[in-house]
């Protein structure tokens, strides 16, 4: 058990029989009455966001969960096959844990496997990738005017838009965290 002073971001708990990540909080201390704290806080499973207000001291059951570096091999239908990069076990991952970052995961690619047990919770990709664009519309000449964007789509399946000088066969670098094109890589 815990208590809301040991409270940080990114701190997992057991609430109503759900695991809860502390996304932002805030300790406050009004003139009059007893602090409290002030939490938004995510479902793990679901990813669903809440405000909920814990009175200063109240305990909560932690939870500790554990990383793991894995490797992404390929996809089928819903599910996608990781390897362990240690014990070389094979898991198969479908839904939320996945659902964010699978328009980024590539063949061979070493991802972080967060874990409840043995059950996975979270797959995090590199914040950033490079992706070859498969698709993309030429630019059109002159129109060269500043931020002029196009569609393009990536080899994982993702689209991002592009400078329009930007062609169909070059590498890019994608931050994963926002889906949104970086740099050119050459």
């Amino acid at each position: 058990m815990v208590t809301t002073g040991e409270f940080r971001n990114g701190f997992v708990m057991k609430m109503d029989g759900e695991l809860w990540a502390i996304v932002e909080f805030q300790h406050v201390k009004p003139g009059k009455g007893g602090a409290f704290v002030r939490t938004k806080i995510k479902n793990v499973k679901t990813g669903r966001v809440i405000e909920k207000t814990f009175r200063s001291g109240e305990k909560v059951e932690d939870v500790r969960l554990e990383k793991k570096q894995f490797q992404f091999l390929y996809r089928e239908g819903d599910s996608y096959h990781f390897m362990n990069n240690e014990s070389y076990e094979q898991v198969s991952i479908t839904g939320a844990p996945v659902e964010n970052v699978s328009k980024f995961l590539k063949d061979g690619m070493d991802v972080d496997i967060l874990f409840h047990g043995t059950e996975p919770l979270e797959v995090e990709v590199p914040i950033f990738v490079e992706l070859l664009i498969t698709k993309s519309d030429p630019g059109v000449r002159g129109d060269t005017a500043t931020g002029v964007t196009k569609p393009a789509l990536l080899e994982t399946g993702a689209e991002v838009q592009i400078p329009l000088f930007i062609e169909e066969g070059e590498r890019i670098k994608v931050d994963t965290r926002t889906g949104e094109y970086v740099e050119r890589v050459k």
